[in-house]
């Protein structure tokens, strides 16, 4: 009896240490600011949002190896509220973010993928940790609460798309909802 509780206790402070890494007890903060004028290089997709991450990657890995192009931030754009719209009618776009793009790369991409710049415009914006794939699972779980109280205790408007960016190589995730 004694070794399992010992065991019991020992799992739940490994559970308790991994969702403090994560950012679990992290305060969410958001501030008002200007951003946008990203190139994206993306796939629009319909469908449960939890699907995207293969895009994701399958654009890295083709603009990587096919290209030639390295990105360093993925990113996803999420039109509609999961909480009203029907899974399988969720619209998005995903990608990545096109690091300084040149005229010509634009040229020799824009046949083969879908190409925009994000407008520069107002965001409410939001960071947080990024240490692996379970960091998006936490943000979800953390941020969309806090932003959606945020929303009603400013009386803001709830429409417009969330953009999550994922910035690996500065170890965080960006969350841009647009300010309609």
């Amino acid at each position: 009896m004694e070794t399992t509780i010992i065991i019991i206790v020992a799992i739940a402070g490994i559970l308790l240490l991994v969702y403090a890494w994560l950012g679990g007890f992290r305060k969410i903060q958001f501030t008002v600011q200007e951003a946008g004028g990203e190139v994206l290089a993306y796939e629009p997709h319909t469908g449960e949002y939890k699907n995207v991450g293969k895009v994701i990657d399958k654009m890295y890995y083709d603009l990587l190896n096919e290209e030639k192009v390295e990105c360093f931030r993925g990113f996803g754009i999420y039109y509609d509220n999961p909480q009203k719209v029907e899974k399988s009618k969720l619209r998005s776009d995903v990608g990545n973010i096109l690091e300084n793009p040149t005229p010509e790369l634009l040229d020799q991409l824009s046949g083969k993928y879908n190409i925009k710049t994000l407008e520069r415009q107002k965001y409410l914006v939001a960071e947080f940790p990024y240490k692996n794939q379970m960091s998006i699972i936490m943000g979800i779980m953390k941020v969309y609460p806090a932003l959606n109280k945020y929303i009603r205790q400013n009386q803001l408007n709830e429409e417009g798309f969330v953009m999550e960016i994922y910035d690996v190589p500065g170890k965080k995730i960006i969350y841009r909802k647009q300010l309609l």
